[in-house]
């Protein structure tokens, strides 16, 4: 398991002196604000968290938040659901809440999972960084990306590479000068020097695509 949490000032030193062009990008960016980063609404728990990113899949920011309102809306309380709460709720709510059939399913696999300990969502901060992965990824609708997304942002794990994100694959373009996007194989390969910062890293990366393009 990696660590989590944040690094040492001396532990990002010795990553920027490692890598002098992610340094650079270090110096310039704001402070590296530690691993785990609330969300605008942070999320009540685990569960929530990952079927807060189920229902955000493939849609705009604006009309997630929105279906998730209205499923947040579907128990009571100030709470989104418990897993077992969502089993209660019906698939034909959750699709007149906005959910896509296939999400709907999701929600409710993620809960069935949570609640027969095939994801063991209360133990799972204290498992190894691919233990997580594999577990999450089992659930319907809920891929590696979302697994690595979770152990980054929500468990606060410090040396986590999502190569196939394209954020962080045009933030290395962008870093390196590259004419064209790497390949998932390439980033992982680059990222070795990053180890064990790799999440450090990839928020460098993400900021750096987030960055307008120089005009010409």
């Amino acid at each position: 398991m990696t660590r989590a949490g944040a690094p040492t000032a001396a532990e990002v030193r010795a990553l920027a002196r490692r890598d002098p062009a992610l340094g650079a990008a270090l110096r310039r960016l704001p402070r590296f604000p530690g691993f785990p980063q609330g969300a605008e609404r942070p999320a009540d728990s685990h569960f929530h968290a990952l079927a807060r990113a189920v229902v955000y899949q493939m849609l705009s920011g604006r009309a997630a938040a929105t279906i998730h309102a209205r499923v947040h809306a579907l128990t009571p309380g100030s709470r989104f659901a418990t897993p077992k709460q969502m089993l209660a709720i019906e698939q034909d709510q959750l699709r007149a809440a906005g959910l896509s059939r296939a999400k709907a399913a999701a929600l409710h696999d993620l809960a069935e999972r949570s609640l027969d300990g095939r994801l063991p969502l209360r133990s799972i901060a204290r498992r190894p960084d691919d233990d997580v992965v594999a577990a999450i990824a089992e659930v319907r609708g809920i891929g590696p990306w979302t697994a690595q997304m979770f152990l980054i942002f929500r468990l606060g794990r410090l040396d986590v590479m999502p190569s196939t994100d394209l954020g962080v694959q045009e933030g290395l373009r962008r870093l390196d000068g590259l004419a064209e996007r790497p390949t998932p194989r390439e980033l992982a390969a680059r990222a070795e020097i990053w180890a064990p910062l790799r999440s450090v890293a990839s928020w460098v990366l993400w900021r750096l695509a987030d960055e307008a393009p120089a005009e010409v």
